[in-house]
């Protein structure tokens, strides 16, 4: 047999982890959508937690920013922890939304908030090591899994808005090494209240004082990405603001891929204790995943014009809320005529929690709907909208709640969507 015989009849064999990564849902269910569309149907796609920029484009400043910053040859490697300028605005901005003093040697900057909370996981985790996350919540069972750690899932309810309480994240602290915690929270636009956040950190506070000094603490990564988007009475509240003493344990992410709109500018940061901080910027050092310098360039400029900032911000949260809040009424409008389905108020980020409860109603078209996976292929082909189910994002497959997100809807979307969604409800029984 021939070398190349034998290599095409060879089973090739990958890392254990590669081989059991579990591949995105929402990138299945797209394939779904392009599918639908490209047959010509009208599909109302709000599955991916991004904007559409001729929606939602970016601050026109900051667009020229970039454009003059590439025209000035800003790019060549930036400096590994992000250029000083942007780092010196970024501490200024923490100080003046959050009264909270951190250095420019402790933040970091990086292309996005995804590479910082690999970071996190990396330079914090070892094999084995426990990590505690809220069901549903974005990606932490990837991260775990990359990391080689172990998951622990606390499945959250939605009495109490999806956000976990200290009652059922006590049970798991002993011994483990990261609690992986989201505000506002992607999937479902909900945040903590001040009294669940301080009973949380009252937690893990005890933990770390009832560990010594040969031990690892328990660390807590806070992912504030969608912050400044809260609407209404919402405040957003941090770990650190409330307890001070949780600093030397309190990792942030944040960033401007949601707040302008800025999800393709890959600029975002990260900001803790000096020696996670370093060690996170070793590790994307080795991986090359810095922001690229005309951005950083563009974003200092523009984050250090505050008048600028607040006006594209009062803006562009109108007109997100005016959508969420036309989604919000809608779904209440079909509640109150007897069809299955509900709501959470909007809070924040860009999404909307919407339940629909049809297992076991029947279309004359479709069938009987006995499965999350068949409400979902419902939704899609008879009422051609694309939402995503929580079993997405970790939480139990029989769940009857989804995520809507608004970045890439229009006004005139919202109308017609609830319009088509009532249609297709009706014709079960």
């Amino acid at each position: 047999m021939s070398n190349a015989t034998s290599t095409a009849t060879m089973e090739l064999r990958v890392s254990n982890m590669a081989e059991n990564l579990i591949g995105s849902e929402i990138i299945k269910l797209a394939g779904e959508i392009r599918q639908l569309m490209a047959q010509g149907e009208k599909i109302y796609n709000f599955t991916i937690g991004d904007f559409d920029p001729k929606i939602f484009p970016i601050p026109t400043k900051l667009r020229d920013g970039i454009i003059e910053a590439y025209i000035q040859n800003e790019t060549n490697y930036p400096a590994a922890d992000g250029i000083a300028e942007l780092r010196k605005a970024v501490a200024a901005l923490i100080q003046k939304w959050q009264n909270l003093n951190y250095g420019e040697q402790e933040i970091l900057i990086a292309g996005g908030a995804r590479p910082l909370i690999y970071a996190i996981y990396q330079a914090i985790l070892d094999p084995g090591d426990r990590v505690i996350f809220p069901v549903p919540s974005w990606n932490n069972n990837h991260y775990t899994h990359l990391s080689h750690a172990t998951p622990v899932f606390v499945e959250t309810t939605p009495e109490n808005n999806f956000m976990p309480g200290a009652a059922e994240i006590a049970p798991h602290l002993s011994g483990a090494t990261l609690l992986a915690l989201c505000s506002p929270l992607n999937p479902t636009g909900t945040v903590f209240t001040k009294t669940q956040l301080e009973e949380i950190c009252d937690l893990v506070i005890a933990e770390n004082n009832s560990r010594n000094a040969s031990e690892k603490p328990l660390y807590v990564m806070y992912d504030q990405i969608y912050s400044a988007l809260t609407f209404g009475d919402t405040q957003h509240f941090d770990p650190v603001n409330l307890r001070p003493e949780m600093k030397p344990y309190v990792i942030y992410v944040d960033g401007i891929s949601k707040s302008l709109a800025a999800t393709g500018v890959r600029v975002g940061w990260s900001f803790g204790p000096k020696k996670v901080i370093d060690k996170m910027k070793s590790i994307l050092g080795h991986v090359g995943a810095w922001s690229p310098k005309a951005e950083q360039v563009a974003s200092a400029h523009f984050l250090q014009d505050e008048a600028a900032v607040e006006e594209f911000m009062m803006s562009f949260k109108q007109e997100v809320i005016q959508r969420l809040n036309g989604f919000y009424q809608g779904i209440q409008s079909l509640k109150q005529d007897g069809f299955a389905v509900d709501a959470i108020a909007p809070m924040a980020a860009i999404y909307l929690t919407v339940k629909f409860d049809l297992k076991g109603l029947t279309s004359p078209t479709f069938g009987k709907i006995e499965t999350t996976e068949q409400t979902t292929a419902f939704l899609l082909k008879e009422a051609k909208l694309a939402v995503v189910p929580f079993s997405a994002f970790g939480a139990s497959k029989e769940s009857h709640w989804y995520r809507l997100s608004v970045g890439t809807a229009t006004v005139a979307d919202v109308e017609s969507a609830i319009t088509s969604l009532r249609r297709a409800l009706s014709s079960l029984s």
